[in-house]
């Protein structure tokens, strides 16, 4: 068994992108071809409709992009379309079953449906995807916390 001194190991886990954040509610995904800050922009100015038809097109061109999806779905559950968010939220996750974004954001569309345990199950895949900890666990572990105070059962 190989035994490593602690700053050998702390050299190795920064020197692995997996064990960071991830950065920017991307997913921790780090190689695009593409940027996404149209479309962060237009979310960040909830301008969802908007972000809605120019993610539409840039899904045409990528399909199966699953940042692409996540945004695409965030945006339709700012707009109350729940049904739409969930499919692909899930068409997200089934190209990358870790993606922290669709992860988090999955967790709190089924808080907003009501679902506590479907949320905690995105809570655990966030945890074990989350090594060191990362802001998409964080954010999902306090609205279940804040939907439980305000719906005690």
């Amino acid at each position: 068994m190989i035994k490593l001194s602690g700053s050998v190991f702390l050299m190795l886990a920064l020197s692995f992108p997996a064990f960071g954040d991830g950065g920017g509610g991307d997913g921790g995904n780090y190689k695009r071809s593409y940027k996404l800050d149209p479309f962060h922009k237009l979310i960040e100015a909830e301008q969802y409709q908007k972000a809605i038809d120019e993610l539409s097109e840039a899904l045409s061109e990528r399909p199966d992009d699953a940042d692409l999806l996540n945004l695409y779905a965030f945006s339709q559950r700012k707009l109350k379309r729940y049904d739409e968010a969930l499919e692909h939220y899930q068409k997200a996750l089934a190209i990358d079953p870790d993606h922290r974004g669709a992860n988090e954001y999955l967790g709190e569309l089924y808080l907003q449906l009501g679902d506590v345990d479907k949320a905690r199950e995105r809570l655990a895949v966030l945890d074990d995807e989350c090594f060191w900890g990362c802001k998409e666990f964080d954010k999902l572990e306090r609205a279940i916390e804040e939907y439980l105070r305000e719906n005690p059962s």
